[in-house]
């Protein structure tokens, strides 16, 4: 299935968080908290600013970034969990 966000929404897909701690300790299931880091999948048009100007989202498909914990609606496309949210909840863009 495609999927094309609206506006200033994004489709991110979530980067599963390590298994294991620096010090080699396994961190068990129930102690995994849900990563705020994912790979930005799709995104939309952008909003319109009061002159009705289409302004431009900065990130792009591909990037890599850092959101809010809660932020966005989860939903699975062809079985694998995917976030929606808006821009504006993006906190930072991961550069490498």
């Amino acid at each position: 299935m495609k999927i094309r966000p609206l506006h200033d929404r994004l489709v991110i897909k979530r980067v599963a968080e390590e298994t294991k701690t620096t010090g080699g300790l396994f961190i068990p299931d129930t102690a995994k908290e849900k990563p705020a880091r994912g790979i930005v999948v799709a995104v939309g048009e952008g909003k319109r600013d009061d002159a009705g100007k289409r302004i431009t989202l900065d990130v792009k498909p591909g990037d890599e970034v850092l959101f809010g914990k809660y932020a966005g609606t989860e939903l699975k496309i062809d079985g694998e969990e995917h976030t929606v949210l808006r821009e504006d909840e993006i906190l930072a863009v991961i550069v490498k």
